[in-house]
């Protein structure tokens, strides 16, 4: 007989894991705004954006209890680590809660650990003395298992809040000669779990969870709460199944998004 995976949650406990990502370079204020509207109606933890939206975020999420998360390196980590810290220090001066830094991807590839642990040490230190929380990306579908360990211990030690799988950005060249992105998997989550202590649907959510994973990053939020609810999830704890995906199933929705708006989910870790 196979085994059931099953996991006790509430609508709440659901939506408090979701950053609403409104990060696609092509979104206009007017989609922004419609996101940061979703977010608060859902009630999600946070909308996650770019810092120019940073002012809409404000006005839109006043009142409520979504946080405002913006993301500073984004996409690529290719900032300076003095850019960072100023885009991190501006950001949570002027109101954002949480900070998404990308880890400079070259550095950590070419074993520069020196400098990927002061760099992450510093935007932290910068973010937390502000009064936020910093939430680490470190693009895994550039990287092996022994660079997401490492990058999980120097996130532990550093002592930021988050480790996070990916932008939702790192495409990668296939053999067919077109790019692709695995985002978060089964594997990595279980590997990131250990060491640091469009198929985005409400199973996916409810396996990850049971790994330990405290927060994702999606765009599939009205589908995975509108599923909740019909699951019968509401404010009471409730047992519910879920299929779990395999060790290497993608979080990832097929590349034909007709609006180009696909990305991702990007579930992370708390430290």
């Amino acid at each position: 007989m196979s085994k059931t995976n099953t996991i006790t949650v509430t609508l709440s406990d659901l939506a408090k894991t979701i950053d609403h990502s409104l990060l696609h370079p092509t979104l206009t204020d007017a989609s922004i705004i419609a996101g940061l509207h979703l977010a608060k109606n859902y009630n999600v933890a946070t909308a996650c954006i770019k810092p120019a939206s940073i002012d809409l975020a404000k006005k839109v999420l006043a009142g409520s209890s979504v946080l405002i998360c913006a993301v500073i390196g984004f996409p690529h980590g290719n900032s300076t680590t003095n850019i960072k810290i100023l885009e991190a220090t501006e950001m949570v001066r002027v109101g954002a809660a949480e900070i998404d830094m990308v880890v400079n991807i070259g550095k950590v590839l070419g074993g520069d650990w020196e400098y990927v642990s002061a760099e992450i040490k510093a935007v932290n230190d910068a973010v937390v003395g502000g009064g936020g929380v910093l939430k680490v990306i470190f693009e895994n579908d550039y990287l092996g298992v022994e660079e997401i360990g490492r990058l999980c211990e120097i996130c532990t030690q550093v002592g930021v809040g988050f480790v996070k799988t990916s932008t939702g950005y790192g495409f990668v060249k296939q053999a067919d000669g077109g790019y692709n992105y695995k985002g978060a998997t089964a594997r990595d989550l279980k590997i990131m779990r250990e060491k640091s202590g469009e198929r985005k649907t409400l199973d996916d959510l409810l396996h990850v969870m049971s790994l330990g994973v405290t927060r994702i990053g999606a765009t599939a939020t009205v589908a995975i709460l509108d599923e909740t609810k019909k699951r019968g999830i509401g404010n009471e704890p409730v047992e519910v199944e879920f299929k779990p995906m395999a060790e290497e199933e993608i979080g990832a929705p097929p590349l034909e998004d007709p609006q180009g708006l696909a990305d991702p989910w990007h579930p992370e870790l708390a430290r």
